[in-house]
């Protein structure tokens, strides 16, 4: 096992050389001049300039990014066009806000969508399963963006139940279960119709197998049969799908996160987007990809915890 986690790590490094590799490049070769942003419209060419070489911009690209590099190896991510204050100081502050809400999207998910994908399974072909699969084609499909506007429109303008936006405190707090109750459903109903329809596969896969068989002979209690036994082997397609889902909300935060004036990763990186502020939009993203590279790593190491039957080459 100890060989398997050596050469993750080493493709962990490796993703994470690539991604910044792309991330810069794609920077690089943009029209827009962050030095012309920070020098401001009625600056001259000479300013500008000025402002180019004091940004490290006027030297070639292969120099610039081996300046990068050379900085990621002691996690300075730059300093901030806009605010010239260190940006993992700022990613500091706005990480906990979108990892707070992708937590309580997760939570929502796997709270509903696997139950929901249990009782689907077990009532196979019947209205109750019709109805639920259906419902979850319809949730895939439904933008987070749309979904949130019609909640906050819903419960916060028209019912006045729950405020309309920000986030101050953690989710299991009472403040902030209230701010976050409206942004985590919007964020999650597409991962909890997933959940649902990747746990209802993996159980009927389950459910049909012999030993089950053999339990359900022997009359073993159907509760226990479907929660000790099932379950457990139906685990691992189910912890797949919470790695992905949670690096997915992670990003898919950056859009709920604009809707709901949550001031977290996803505003501050469209913000330096719009802004051109290069060094936040590496950095921003960058730190996105490892936290999603990160997890899923977790969740492989996890395999063997549900499963012994995994074997690491």
């Amino acid at each position: 096992m100890k060989r398997y986690i050596a050469k993750r790590l080493a493709m962990v490094v490796l993703l994470l050389f690539g991604m910044s590799f792309i991330v810069f490049a794609s920077l690089y070769i943009t029209p827009r001049d962050p030095a012309q942003m920070v020098a401001g419209a009625a600056a001259t060419e000479a300013e500008i300039a000025n402002v180019r070489a004091s940004l490290g911009l006027d030297k070639p690209f292969l120099v610039q990014y081996g300046i990068y590099l050379k900085n990621l190896l002691t996690l300075d991510l730059g300093t901030s066009y806009a605010t010239r204050q260190p940006i993992i100081d700022e990613i500091a502050v706005r990480l906990p806000i979108t990892i707070n809400l992708a937590t309580a999207a997760i939570l929502i998910a796997v709270l509903v969508g696997i139950p929901l994908g249990i009782l689907t399974a077990l009532k196979r072909d019947t209205w109750l399963d019709n109805l639920l699969t259906t419902t979850s084609l319809f949730a895939i499909s439904i933008p987070n963006f749309w979904l949130g506007t019609m909640l906050m429109l819903i419960f916060a303008v028209k019912l006045k139940w729950l405020p309309t936006g920000g986030m101050t405190d953690f989710f299991w707090t009472p403040t902030g279960f209230r701010q976050a109750i409206l942004p985590a459903l919007a964020l999650s109903t597409s991962t909890i119709a997933s959940f649902m329809r990747i746990g209802r596969s993996a159980m009927l896969d389950v459910l049909q197998s012999d030993y089950i068989r053999t339990a359900k002979a022997k009359g073993i209690p159907q509760k226990k049969v479907v929660f000790v036994h099932a379950l457990r082997n139906a685990m691992i397609p189910l912890l797949t799908q919470f790695g992905t889902s949670f690096g997915g909300l992670l990003g898919g935060a950056i859009i709920t996160e604009q809707v709901f004036v949550i001031n977290g990763l996803g505003t501050y990186l469209i913000n330096a987007i719009n802004t051109v502020n290069y060094p936040v939009v590496q950095s921003t993203v960058l730190v996105i990809a490892t936290m999603f590279v990160l997890i899923n790593l977790a969740v492989d190491l996890i395999y063997c915890l549900v499963d012994p039957r995994v074997k690491y080459e």
